[in-house]
């Protein structure tokens, strides 16, 4: 039976897909406990690895974070595409990718911009399934897996959370079990090659 990728294993919606995919290889660009370290800059990095049937991509950072446009785009799209094309000519025929809400490659907006060619790139991989989840802010707890602190989302979500109920879905905040619910749920059903899953829809699908 092919084997399951799942790429950013070490983030808040790459635990959550481990934890929906148990059995799949957990990969992480540094040492993590039962997971596989790779580069995800580097094809070769993947030659080792099981046959996969399916690749699962979580990868992503800020702008904060990356500290350049540049390093930004490496992370959020040189990355994204060499994961799922490693895995596509190793033979995967199912890919489920976390994109962001907003995700347009003509945006104005650079982050939106760079997610939405991400996407873009994928589809053109030419997978027989491709799952597209564009999740608004994350409820999640970072420092619970020991990652960089993002202070504009941790104020988010202080201030969101009691208004949530009155929030609409779309914009509402999503936990990454829902995300990794839903995306499991959609590559499971059949349906057309390429599936965008918007938040408000992975908010009913993953309940």
């Amino acid at each position: 039976m092919a084997a399951t990728w799942i790429a950013g294993a070490s983030g808040l919606v790459g635990r959550a897909l481990c934890a929906e995919w148990p059995g799949a290889i957990a990969l992480a660009r540094k040492p993590q406990p039962g997971m596989t370290t790779v580069d995800y800059m580097r094809s070769a990095s993947f030659n080792a690895l099981p046959i996969p049937g399916c690749v699962l991509i979580a990868l992503g950072t800020t702008m904060a974070q990356a500290g350049s446009r540049e390093a930004f785009r490496a992370a959020d799209f040189d990355a994204v595409l060499t994961v799922a094309r490693a895995a596509r000519e190793a033979g995967a025929t199912h890919c489920g990718l976390v994109s962001a809400l907003g995700a347009n490659a003509h945006s104005a907006v650079f982050y939106n911009q760079v997610k939405g060619e991400a996407e873009d790139a994928l589809i053109a991989l030419g997978f027989d399934r491709l799952v597209i989840a564009r999740p608004s802010l994350l409820d999640g707890e970072r420092q619970q897996l020991d990652q960089p602190h993002r202070m504009a989302e941790a104020w988010t979500l202080r201030l969101v959370r009691p208004l949530a109920g009155l929030i609409p879905a779309t914009w509402r905040p999503i936990s990454p079990l829902r995300i990794a619910r839903a995306m499991r749920l959609a590559l499971e059903t059949p349906g057309p090659a390429v599936r965008i899953i918007e938040s408000g829809e992975m908010q009913r699908m993953g309940q």
